[in-house]
C-alpha cells in the first residue's frame, strides 16, 4: 500500500484505518506490511504518538 508522504496526509489515513479496520497498530502494520517502528517516527518527527488504549496517534 502507497501510504501519503505528507505526515498529517499520514496521520488521517492510519487513524482511519485503525478506527474501521484494525484492533492494534501491530495488527495494521502486519496487514499493511508496513514497518511499525519507521511509521511512529515519521509521526513522531511531526508531533504525533500512538496511544495503544484509544487506538490512534494523537
Amino acid at each position: 500500500m502507497d501510504l501519503p508522504q505528507d505526515p498529517f496526509m499520514l496521520l488521517g489515513t492510519i487513524n482511519m484505518k485503525l478506527r474501521d479496520a484494525y484492533p492494534s497498530l501491530d495488527a495494521l502494520c502486519d496487514d499493511l506490511q508496513i514497518d511499525r517502528q519507521a511509521l511512529e517516527e515519521k509521526l513522531a518527527a511531526a508531533g504525533f504518538t500512538y496511544a495503544p488504549e484509544h487506538n490512534k496517534f494523537w
